[in-house]
């Protein structure tokens, strides 16, 4: 998610004192009371999720698995649409049926894209008017996340880029979650810079929590740990956790402008910018062409 400094006319104006402490402790109470039992997800997330349990069988026939899919016009449609994009049908061959789009895309693939949809379902929800600014900015990030996790794992691994992408796609997750948390304490909903300082300290730990409520598998979950934090630029780029990393910083890392006195973050910013500079053009392609899917 790509988040700015907040501009010192904002600072002024926000509520500070035990109030806003205290909604800002219940917030963070609440979640922590929802990810210690049953994680009640958002409406929106009810047809991907079951799906995804659906879909989680590994001995799902594809036809079945298409029937499962065809009762959700919705993700149905985004399915087709994909498989019949540039990404994945180059020479522009259609998939004409839910069959030939799932077969094309494959499961993993099927499954990550009922998730971005539901993802993104939720971001519209009109009761997330009030984090417009912010909402746009964690979208357009986790896009361009997936779309670099992507492009880097089948340039320079030998990862699965279908895997990546989901990485990339899924890693601030818990800010998704905290965004809709937010809207239902009225002393929040006018103070989205209030709410981004919380998304930054909090939303690893509670995105590890929800990736596993969904069942997303333990590689993925491992890779998002940790994913703002510096460290030392991988080179090369191994594992999946590498590529998480690395694709946050070219997709635009929300935490970059606060370290932005420390000369060795600045550097290692630079520096993993400048030696995939050549990937950025068929990134920016991904990117629109994921974002046409998914829209």
């Amino acid at each position: 998610m790509n988040v700015s400094q907040v501009p010192e006319s904002r600072q002024a104006d926000d509520k500070v004192g035990d109030a806003l402490n205290t909604q800002r402790f219940q917030m963070l109470k609440d979640i922590a009371l929802d990810l210690g039992g049953d994680v009640i997800f958002p409406t929106c997330f009810d047809a991907a999720l079951r799906l995804r349990k659906e879909l989680q069988n590994p001995d799902l026939p594809i036809a079945r698995m298409a029937k499962v899919v065809g009762v959700e016009p919705l993700i149905s449609a985004k399915l087709m649409h994909m498989a019949s994009s540039v990404l994945y049908s180059p020479d522009g061959t259609p998939a004409r049926n839910l069959v030939t789009a799932i077969t094309r895309l494959g499961v993993e693939l099927t499954r990550t894209t009922t998730l971005a949809i539901a993802m993104n379902q939720l971001l519209r929800a009109k009761e997330m008017a009030a984090f417009s600014d912010l909402t746009h900015s964690l979208w357009d990030h986790s896009i361009k996340s997936a779309a670099a996790a992507r492009v880097l794992a089948r340039t320079h691994t030998r990862i699965n880029q279908d895997t990546a992408l989901m990485a990339g796609l899924v890693h601030d997750l818990g800010a998704f979650y905290m965004l809709w948390r937010a809207v239902q304490y009225p002393e929040l909903r006018s103070r989205p810079d209030t709410v981004r300082y919380l998304i930054i300290d909090w939303h690893e730990s509670i995105g590890v929590t929800l990736l596993n409520s969904l069942g997303v598998a333990e590689e993925i979950v491992q890779a998002t740990i940790d994913h703002d934090r510096h460290r030392v630029v991988p080179s090369p780029v191994l594992t999946l956790a590498d590529v998480v990393f690395v694709s946050n910083i070219l997709a635009g890392a929300h935490t970059e402008w606060l370290y932005s006195d420390n000369p060795d973050v600045v550097a290692a910013a630079n520096t993993i910018r400048e030696t995939y500079a050549g990937l950025l053009p068929e990134i920016e392609a991904d990117t629109l062409e994921m974002k046409a899917v998914f829209a």
